[in-house]
């Protein structure tokens, strides 16, 4: 039934001067992506809206499921729907919609009778009818074709059948499906990011929020081999390998931290580990953010959490560096990251247990609110604390 499929944003459309720029990386995304479908297509862009189109005839069932499924994982896009392009003529959006919603009300036969309405766009003023009568016009032709017995008339948005309409100056469009997408903004439009990924349920979503945001990011790991076992990072490459459906590709580096929570063990104050951790994986980040052009870490911070997400603890933890730290989720609760992370499709994943590198040398009772000064004392402590972690870098593994 359909040769086209129109895609929409929303936030792209409050770009102003720079609206060009976003479409063209939404047009670029989209194209990438579709390269995992073996199908020729086209995109393209028309006046506020985004076009895929076979390269001849009609879309197969099966591509356009295929399609749909894309279509869902793409940042930047609001909506989108299978639909058929037709001419600017009444006569012949008529008859193709009685002809398409015929098959679209067969799939309610025998159940109660569905709720329909008929949502019509005008934007070619040239067009010899309004909204409303294009709107009346299809109801009346439905209902003089399969009966009026057949459906009732809700023009809210619980309908169950939408007839959606657009009549533009070059052409129009009929559609019944209107996906939601994830909205946001493209991949690629602001620049690239370092995640601290974790193993837990908040890095993954903290990734993915940044992506929404524009931002395609690396990911940084850490584990502490040989006291945590190789479980530890493959579960790590998994959830990357997820999170890069969302982008093109992200690298995961991969950096061991056991001889750094060996020296704060033996040298520190136990109740100082969690903090001076934390710091020096900032640390550590921001050396390879540095290096690969990366502008800001990411992490998957929650106020409140943990005691290393104190406000006191948290801000002890961030002037370890100088390089800008998001936190997309700090003001989330878990239900809420929770029911992200399901969505995504990490949560299978990150619900695997298996230790990670913050339990290693775990303190009994952690510090929640470690002051600057007292961090700085404790790290002056630690023997060649500068070049332990350039050692640390310099044998950091990269997963491309």
């Amino acid at each position: 039934m359909y040769n086209c499929v129109i895609c929409r944003y929303h936030e792209i459309a409050t770009k102003g001067n720079n609206r060009n720029m976003f479409e063209k990386c939404l047009v670029d995304n989209i194209k990438h992506s579709l390269r995992q479908i073996d199908f020729k297509c086209r995109v393209r862009r028309i006046r506020g809206r985004v076009w895929i189109e076979p390269e001849t005839g009609f879309f197969p069932a099966e591509i356009l499921t295929q399609i749909n499924a894309v279509l869902a994982d793409i940042f930047g896009l609001e909506s989108y729907s299978p639909a058929r392009l037709l001419t600017v003529d009444m006569d012949d959006i008529r008859a193709t919609a009685l002809d398409m919603a015929e098959e679209v009300f067969a799939a309610f036969a025998g159940r109660n009778k569905p709720r329909f309405r008929v949502r019509a766009r005008r934007s070619n003023k040239r067009f010899p009818l309004t909204s409303k009568d294009i709107e009346i016009d299809l109801v009346t032709a439905l209902a003089g074709r399969i009966g009026n017995d057949v459906f009732t008339i809700d023009l809210s948005d619980d309908a169950d059948i939408t007839l959606g309409v657009e009549v533009r100056d070059e052409f129009s469009l009929i559609y019944f499906d209107i996906f939601r997408g994830p909205g946001g903004l493209p991949v690629g439009s602001n620049p690239r990011v370092l995640t601290l990924l974790s193993g837990g349920i908040d890095s993954p979503v903290a990734a993915w929020q940044i992506m929404k945001r524009g931002s395609p990011t690396d990911f940084i790991t850490f584990h502490s081999a040989p006291y945590t076992p190789p479980e530890t990072v493959d579960k790590v490459k998994g959830i990357a390998k997820v999170l890069n459906t969302f982008q093109r590709h992200g690298r995961l580096f991969i950096v061991n931290l056991a001889e750094f929570q060996k020296a704060v063990r033996d040298n520190c104050a136990e109740r100082m580990r969690t903090v001076l951790y934390r710091r020096a994986m900032l640390r550590i980040a921001e050396m390879v953010a540095k290096r690969e052009d990366c502008k800001a870490l990411v992490t998957g911070d929650a106020l409140g959490q943990v005691a290393s997400q104190t406000v006191a603890n948290m801000d002890t933890i961030n002037r370890a560096i100088d390089l800008l730290v998001l936190r997309p989720l700090v003001g989330t609760d878990k239900l809420e990251t929770i029911a992200v992370a399901e969505r995504i499709r990490t949560m299978k994943l990150s619900s695997v247990q298996v230790p990670d590198s913050c339990t290693v040398f775990a303190p009994s009772n952690p510090a929640t609110a470690v002051p600057v000064d007292l961090a700085l004392k404790e790290e002056a402590k630690i023997p060649g604390y500068s070049q332990l972690l350039q050692k640390i870098v310099d044998d950091i593994e990269t997963d491309a």
